[in-house]
């Protein structure tokens, strides 16, 4: 592999870290909003649509970090 290669890696790996903590915020956030009851529920849907949007993000970017192996 060369240089390029595991800089792109690294940056990707960097990217998938960001992504998972950004989920987990809006996991977080949620939580709180239909903890409190009185929450906007098209602001909770919007956030729900943002955390989905995240881990299909980061499942693409996974993968892109998996070796193709043909068996």
């Amino acid at each position: 592999m060369n240089d390029a290669s595991e800089i792109d890696m690294s940056a990707t790996r960097a990217e998938v870290a960001r992504l998972r903590l950004e989920h987990h915020d809006l996991e977080t956030a949620i939580d709180a909003l239909v903890a409190v009851g009185v929450a906007d529920q098209l602001q909770i849907q919007r956030l729900k649509k943002r955390k989905l949007l995240l881990r299909d993000r980061i499942a693409y970017l996974e993968d892109q970090l998996t070796p193709d192996i043909i068996a």
